[in-house]
């Protein structure tokens, strides 16, 4: 089985890309923000950290973390937000090797993907066989975000500035799946590097 993280900036078409793989391939898709999601519910690793962190006003009337108030929360402040990281971000990458682990043992896959938009900066590197890039060119990209989230210029400038520059992304990458086009030029770029793959083994 090979474990390859999926990663890119916004809007270059991960989800689309991973819908096509987990429908054609003997594969499990992991996405790190589902897993974030789990590890924060009530009896799991994080949630009590977090209560304890910013207080019982960020529970919902049945006992679960409120998300939107817990953005709200953190993002109006930096040093909360750090906090909230440090406490998330190790026991979602701890949750992944863990699944990655099971999955190896059952040995039924041909694949195992991980997507994250932080796999890069969150050492991920250094657990997957190799890493992908999903790259699509900034004008395309932009279209994408107005079109489909009815994101506005000025939001779309603040996410891209907090993500790696293409360079950085392509130095970390082994492979560069260009979705500037069409999805079908995509889909084929995609069959090449894994029918390649499943011949290697």
């Amino acid at each position: 089985m090979k474990v390859i993280g999926i990663t890119g900036g916004v809007g270059a078409g991960k989800t689309a890309v991973l819908s096509y793989i987990r429908e054609n391939y003997n594969c499990k898709v992991v996405l790190a923000d589902e897993v974030a999601h789990q590890v924060k519910e009530p009896g799991e690793i994080c949630y009590e950290r977090l209560v304890a962190l910013l207080g019982p006003e960020v529970l919902a009337e049945d006992g679960t973390i409120n998300k939107p108030k817990m953005a709200e929360m953190i993002f109006s402040s930096d040093a909360l937000l750090e906090e909230v990281n440090r406490i998330i971000h190790p026991a979602v990458k701890e949750s992944i090797e863990r699944t990655i682990s099971e999955e190896k043992g059952k040995n039924l896959l041909d694949f195992l993907f991980i997507e994250a938009a932080l796999l890069i900066e969150a050492g991920y590197m250094e657990i997957v066989d190799e890493m992908w890039y999903i790259y699509a060119d900034e004008a395309v990209r932009r279209e994408r975000l107005k079109a489909t989230r009815g994101y506005s210029d000025e939001k779309i400038d603040s996410i891209m500035e907090e993500q790696l520059s293409e360079a950085e992304f392509k130095a970390n990458c082994k492979v560069v799946i260009d979705n500037s086009r069409s999805l079908l030029e995509a889909y084929e770029q995609i069959d090449k590097e894994l029918g390649d793959a499943l011949w290697q083994e």
